[in-house]
């Protein structure tokens, strides 16, 4: 009995231990990415998956953070290799978890970065897979703030060119705003992000 409890015991201590572990390695990953060491923090994501494998959320970030800075990248080939970085990472969750919202929506971020590379030969390729990709997450979770304002703000964005009626699309920034104040991240490290440019979308929005 008492080799039972021991082995309980030690199991539980190594779970805490590990879960610690991993709170730290994402603690750490995030300060790296606030200081501007996009490409320090996706590989501290990337350890951090390649040991936790239970977790969508550290492949989640190695998605969007270069994703996030495939953005402000203006050479191709380095634009090529953080969108196939990001697009590899969201497979290996996309293929375990067909049924996450936020994974959608940042495969969703990953086709628009590729049409503001190149808006003339990426955005008939890319659209209509973006469309598909916000279509999804809303379907999965209607109530998720990223995917309601993300939809919006992708059409917002070519409306000068498609002469689509933006009232019905500034409707859903306002609609994201009011998700965005009450939707609660599952854990700490849960995407929560977006706010801050649908509030600044909300202040141009006609």
């Amino acid at each position: 009995m008492t080799k039972i409890i021991t082995v309980i015991t030690l199991f539980i201590c190594s779970l805490l231990s590990a879960q610690t572990q991993f709170e730290q390695g994402m603690a750490k990953a995030f300060g790296l990415w606030k200081e501007g060491k996009s490409t320090e923090a996706s590989a501290m994501f990337e350890r951090i998956a390649a040991a936790e494998k239970t977790s969508w959320l550290p492949n989640y970030y190695v998605a969007f953070v270069n994703t996030t800075s495939a953005f402000s990248e203006k050479d191709p080939v380095k634009l090529e290799l953080l969108l196939t970085k990001a697009q590899d990472a969201l497979d290996v969750e996309l293929i375990k978890d067909q049924n996450n919202s936020e994974l959608y929506v940042v495969q969703a971020l990953i086709y628009t970065a590729y049409v503001v590379a190149d808006p003339m030969t990426n955005a008939p390729k890319y659209s209509g897979k973006i469309m598909e990709a916000y279509g999804k997450a809303k379907a999965l979770n209607p109530n998720n703030p990223r995917a309601v304002f993300g939809e919006a703000d992708y059409q917002l964005g070519g409306a000068k060119w498609t002469g689509v009626d933006t009232k019905p699309l500034c409707a859903q920034v306002n609609k994201a705003i009011e998700l965005f104040a009450t939707f609660k991240p599952e854990t700490p490290f849960s995407p929560k992000w977006g706010i801050e440019r649908a509030l600044e979308i909300q202040k141009t929005c006609k």
